[in-house]
């Protein structure tokens, strides 16, 4: 079995070619369905955000499961292959484990340690986990790197720091504040950027909330988005008495709050500080409100080298998590390496456990006076003893299993313990459950798509006689 990632992200395919491959939250069963019935896939998860769309699967080899994967892909989103195939990557096993930590952790995120990714990445595991998509791969995979991102946010400060204009804002708004629930915002202007940086005040307890702007159906719009109100431009200087902060971004041409507004405004506030966080270029605010005692005014530059401070330190905890990643793989390839040698230790374990039940029977027999209590003893003793007699095999072949010539290794493991049959007799089972787990498949297949499947099977293998 081999691992492969398939996708699109922010880097390979612009915003139109990405929107294009959105799927709905109440599509992604459907699609989990279709990639069920794709050629050789035998595990999936569907990673579908607003910065990348990503097919993780687990295949019964390499050989043409990409070509599969991007057929899947040009059927679910109705697009042909050409038309994005350049945007698409495409990683194997240890680069596909490795791809699917750093996703995780938000270090291959548009803004680099965020957290969100960690959520989807979880809602996409669980929801494939529901429509049993996922098995011994990806069940031990996908937990693996949910529980690196927890533990990589916690055990650093990667996101701590804002790295957004908007989000810096409201930082700089806690230090003058504390707390927002009990202040009055006022936002000037109803484009994309205030609608963000109140986004961020809301989720921080600001309730009273003013929109301001030139068109009132506008300002309406947005107001509603936070259960404000909504004011016409010309009740933005008498606001300014009793609003705590204020956020301006419009597309005026010259300033529209001047120093003597908030002069004017700061006479009959008396003394009450006035966070003021100019967005707009051109300028909103006037400079020299900044001179204003207990007047605290931002402009774009300071946010943005905020910003850019602040995105240097999250690159250097950013390390710190590739340090954990590295580890983490190197945990995954060990326990990947041990799933081989597991119908070794079943078989050594099945038969341990014969040879133990056969000894304490003739035990049993010879020894009929042992009442219940006295037979349950030496059954816990004995069962001890073989379990203690293959406890350092077992140990041994796992590891030997993860160093080269580990075949030659696992071979002597069976030969010296005379396992030949009880594994043969392991892979024959297995092999029966991979055959019915792929005939439900096709039975899956032919009732959704109404196709003669078994007649299809019938004329390809004569053709391939």
């Amino acid at each position: 079995m081999h691992l492969i990632m398939v996708g699109l992200n922010y880097r390979t395919a612009p915003v139109e070619v990405r929107e294009r491959f959105a799927v709905l939250e109440q599509e992604l069963p459907a699609a989990l369905d279709a990639l069920k019935q794709t050629t050789s896939i035998l595990e999936g998860v569907v990673v579908a955000t607003c910065n990348r769309t990503e097919v993780y699967a687990v295949v019964d080899r390499l050989h043409l499961c990409g070509h599969f994967i991007r057929n899947f892909m040009e059927r679910w989103f109705d697009i042909p292959v050409h038309e994005f195939t350049s945007h698409l990557y495409m990683y194997e096993d240890d680069q596909a484990v490795n791809h699917l930590f750093r996703v995780t952790s938000g270090l291959d995120s548009m803004i680099i340690g965020e957290t969100q990714i960690l959520g989807q990445v979880k809602d996409a595991f669980l929801l494939a986990q529901q429509q049993k998509m996922t098995g011994t791969l990806f069940n031990r995979l996908f937990k693996q790197a949910i529980t690196l991102a927890k533990r990589a946010h916690s055990r650093t400060s990667i996101g701590e720091n804002a790295v957004s204009v908007s989000y810096a804002a409201v930082e700089l708004g806690k230090r003058i504040f504390g707390r927002f629930d009990n202040k009055k915002v006022m936002i000037v202007g109803a484009g994309k950027m205030s609608e963000l940086t109140a986004q961020h005040l809301h989720s921080n307890g600001a309730n009273d909330v003013v929109v301001v702007n030139r068109t009132i159906e506008k300002a309406q719009e947005l107001a509603s988005k936070f259960q404000g109100r909504a004011l016409a431009m010309d009740n933005a200087y008498q606001q300014l008495e009793d609003a705590d902060i204020v956020i301006s971004s419009t597309g005026a041409e010259r300033f529209i709050i001047s120093r003597s507004h908030v002069e004017a405004a700061m006479m009959k506030r008396k003394k009450r500080p006035l966070f003021l966080v100019d967005i707009a270029v051109p300028r909103d605010i006037d400079p020299a409100c900044g001179d204003i005692p207990n007047v605290f005014l931002y402009d774009i530059d300071d946010l943005e080298g905020i910003v850019e401070n602040n995105l240097d330190q999250r690159r250097k905890e950013a390390v710190l998590i590739e340090e954990m990643i590295e580890l983490e793989q190197e945990a995954y390839q060990d326990w990947y390496a041990t799933l081989g040698v597991r119908p070794l230790i079943r078989a050594l374990q099945e038969k341990a456990e014969t040879i133990h039940e056969t000894t304490l029977d003739s035990i049993m027999r010879k020894l009929p006076e042992l009442d219940e209590r006295q037979e349950k003893v030496i059954r816990k003793l004995t069962k001890s003893i073989v379990s203690q007699m293959i406890h350092d095999p077992i140990l041994r072949i796992k590891e030997l299993s993860a160093q080269r010539r580990s075949e030659d290794a696992m071979k002597l493991f069976v030969e010296l313990f005379d396992l030949k049959d009880q594994v043969t007799q392991l892979k024959l089972e297995e092999k029966l459950r991979q055959e019915a787990a792929m005939n439900a498949k096709v039975i899956e297949a032919k009732s959704s798509t109404g196709l003669d499947v078994d007649g299809l099977l019938s004329k390809l293998a004569s053709a391939l006689h």
